[in-house]
């Protein structure tokens, strides 16, 4: 039996017992990882294949390691010009043991179900809010006008801007 998963971005053709490389995957080395996004499964001449994900299908793994990969060099150059520039990248990787294949609990269609009776909580719980911001906006008095006197009050006044020094009389030479 095989299974084609993604994980992390990328599609992988995974059996059990299989070790791949993957990015860098967060958790402790030792510790279990399941990738819920199963796009194709085939055990023998049964073959399922998801839109976009096969439901219920999940692949368990544990994670073995934390590495580098290969560096690998980045060279560039135009030529006649003097310029070459070399950079090297070495890609955070984790070696992961595929353990087998199982039912998913946390199901794309599962999640939907748990998610449209929240959808319908929120709302009531909203609607009580709204009526007290209504009564305190009712029971606060209204802005008293304003006075001319507040209007005729004087602006602070702003500092006046620094005028540009003269020049010194060597400045004045350069200048002729």
């Amino acid at each position: 039996m095989y299974a084609i998963v993604e994980i992390a971005g990328q599609q992988y053709k995974v059996e059990k017992d299989q070790q791949i490389f993957v990015h860098r995957l967060e958790g402790e080395e030792g510790s279990k990882v399941s990738f819920d996004n199963v796009l194709l499964t085939a055990d023998g001449d049964k073959i399922q294949v998801g839109a976009p994900a096969v439901e219920g299908i999940s692949v368990s793994g544990k994670i073995l390691e934390h590495l580098k990969g290969d560096k690998v060099i980045v060279f560039k150059k135009k030529r006649r010009k003097g310029y070459k520039k070399r950079n090297g990248h070495r890609q955070y990787l984790t070696k992961v043991e595929i353990t087998g294949f199982g039912t998913s609990t946390g199901s794309a269609t599962a999640s939907k179900a748990k998610a449209a009776p929240k959808k319908e909580e929120a709302p009531k719980a909203e609607a009580p809010k709204k009526e007290a911001a209504k009564a305190t906006e009712a029971k606060a008095p209204k802005a008293a006008p304003k006075t001319d006197e507040a209007k005729k009050a004087p602006a602070k006044a702003k500092p006046a801007a620094k005028k540009a020094a003269p020049k010194k009389e060597a400045d004045k030479k350069e200048d002729k």
